[in-house]
């Protein structure tokens, strides 16, 4: 079960992010069993993969989750968690937006024969920024090893 970069899917809710000198991407992998978006939401930010993120947030932030919250995410109770508000959401996927409004985050589920595919993505609004140019390989690197981590759950 590897995790490849990907061109997003047709319809995909990150699509309108794919502008002129915009930042997005996607990662997906593939899972020999049926997977809803709740059990991948809830699997991506339970993940050990996902824990220092959640605990610097909270810490840094004061934007604190606990994995009650991640479940009340998942199963649609609830319209943020930790630095994020649900920008977008259907039955197959779902988009998050920051607190500030500059990135995106992207998660969806599609079948394929034999089982999922799993899609993560990332949007950056204004890509531009030194830091995110200097930051981008080690994003592209740490969005491989989130969709590893709820591979691991699966």
């Amino acid at each position: 079960m590897s995790v490849q970069a990907a061109p997003l899917p047709p319809g995909s809710l990150l699509e309108s992010y794919c502008v002129a000198g915009g930042y997005v991407d996607c990662f997906i992998a593939e899972v020999p069993r049926a997977v809803t978006l709740p059990q991948l939401i809830e699997t991506f930010y339970t993940s050990h993969a996902f824990r220092p993120e959640r605990w610097l947030i909270g810490v840094l932030l004061g934007k604190r989750a606990d994995n009650r919250d991640v479940v009340r995410l998942a199963v649609g109770k609830t319209e943020s968690f930790s630095a994020w508000s649900v920008e977008a959401r259907r039955e197959d996927q779902i988009l998050l937006c920051d607190y500030q409004g500059s990135t995106r985050s992207w998660l969806m589920v599609r079948p394929v024969p034999g089982g999922t595919r799993l899609h993560f993505g990332s949007a950056v609004v204004k890509p531009g920024d030194p830091i995110f140019r200097a930051l981008l390989g080690f994003h592209s690197f740490y969005s491989r090893c989130l969709l590893r981590g709820a591979l691991s759950k699966l």
